[in-house]
């Protein structure tokens, strides 16, 4: 229980915390599908930025992880400037942007990852190698049965995801900018007619998401895989996408389903050792925790909280 409880939690809190970026980005009206791209390429400019650093800092110093993480959201961010240009600026539509910026993600990290190891590093890699992030264990409360797992083998990032969790939380439901960005995704023109600008809330939106997008990104690049590649891509945004429609946009339920997602994920992958099966039935595993998203929007797909004006191009002039 207690393996499935912390490998759980090290999957579903960067999947949540790329959730609470999309809450943020649709709640402010904007369709927002291009999570995916956007956590890979955060997750790449963190990966980059962390072996440039590297060598500078002995072997087990934490301040390269840091550094990555402020990169990824940073990184994040800038490409979430693409998915607001088409939307914001053109018009363009929401949906077919956020394809497009997930494609231009993968091909764009991929070309740009054996570039950089040709030109920099003198090698022919796909990939940048990351160390393996330390975990902390809290002394005492890790003792409490099953509780305690929650304290065990902690990776750093998942203290600073609850966090920012914290502080989205906050400023969603308890600031005025919070307040005028749900706004902006029932009834746009109102914000406009309380003196608002519609589009730079739906900017700093779309900014917010790919910045925590990114944090996600390079979270499961050091906690899955320990290195950066293509490998990042496999639809984690996309599940992060599922959980909040099932979070009905809302930012505790979303953290319920992801948790949900964890479990089942680790769970699978502990059920396939205990009963001994061979390796090949691990690749089976990662499949669950879609089956499970299936199952749920199945369920309670009817359910559905989403904002009003959501994918709709402001027009100022309309009424």
């Amino acid at each position: 229980m207690n393996t499935i409880i912390i490998d759980g939690l090290s999957f579903a809190l960067p999947l949540f915390v790329m959730a609470i970026g999309g809450i943020y980005c649709e709640k402010s009206g904007v369709t927002m599908l291009a999570v995916e791209g956007l956590q890979g390429f955060g997750a790449f400019a963190g990966a980059l930025a962390a072996v440039l650093v590297a060598g500078g800092f002995p072997g087990n110093s934490p301040v390269p992880f840091y550094i990555a993480m402020l990169f990824a959201a940073a990184g994040g961010a800038v490409f979430a400037l693409l998915h607001a240009l088409l939307c914001l600026k053109f018009r363009a539509n929401q949906v077919i942007s956020g394809v497009v910026v997930n494609i231009m993600a993968m091909a764009m990290t991929a070309y740009l990852t054996k570039l950089l190891n040709r030109l920099i590093f003198g090698a022919a890699s796909d990939k940048f190698v990351l160390t393996v992030s330390s975990r902390i264990t809290v002394p005492g409360i890790s003792k409490i049965p099953v509780l305690g797992a929650v304290f065990t083998n902690v990776y750093p990032f998942e203290i600073v995801i609850v966090l920012v969790a914290f502080v989205a939380w906050f400023v969603m439901y308890k600031t005025r900018f919070g307040m005028h960005l749900r706004a902006c995704g029932d009834n746009p023109h109102a914000v406009d007619a309380a003196g608002r600008q519609v589009n730079r809330i739906r900017l700093a939106a779309i900014l917010i998401c790919g910045a925590l997008s990114g944090l996600g990104g390079i979270c499961f690049a050091y906690s899955i895989s320990a290195n950066f590649s293509s490998s990042i891509y496999v639809g984690y945004g996309y599940l992060a996408i599922a959980a909040l429609i099932f979070g009905n946009w809302r930012i505790l339920p979303t953290l319920g389903a992801c948790l949900l997602f964890g479990f089942a994920r680790s769970g699978g992958y502990r059920l396939v050792q205990v009963l001994k099966m061979p390796s090949s039935y691990q690749d089976l595993v990662m499949i669950l925790p879609y089956v499970v998203t299936l199952l749920l929007l199945v369920f309670f797909s009817k359910q559905n909280g989403s904002p009003k004006a959501l994918g709709e191009i402001y027009d100022k002039g309309a009424r």
